[in-house]
């Protein structure tokens, strides 16, 4: 009996982890020794969606540049962290 519960259960946990990129942002971070490189600073993946995610990582990647003697480059990517 348990195996069938477990049956009957892991299609919908699969299901429910799979979540798509389409309200999350990752804010990254170019590197001193090559402007080219992409450094994952911070996710913003909340239930509150896509507007509030990127506005947050918008945010985000401003205090981080205008803090004094920053010389990296911030910015934010729509979905999830690739490298």
């Amino acid at each position: 009996m348990a195996s069938l519960r477990l049956a009957l259960c892991a299609p919908l946990v699969i299901v429910a982890s799979c979540n798509d990129d389409g309200s999350q942002y990752t804010l990254y971070r170019s590197s001193v020794l090559d402007a080219k490189m992409r450094l994952h600073v911070a996710s913003f993946d909340t239930a509150n969606g896509d507007d509030y995610n990127s506005e947050n990582c918008q945010i985000a990647a401003g205090l981080f540049a205008n803090q004094p003697g920053v010389q990296v480059r911030y910015w934010c990517e729509k979905g999830r962290f690739r490298k």
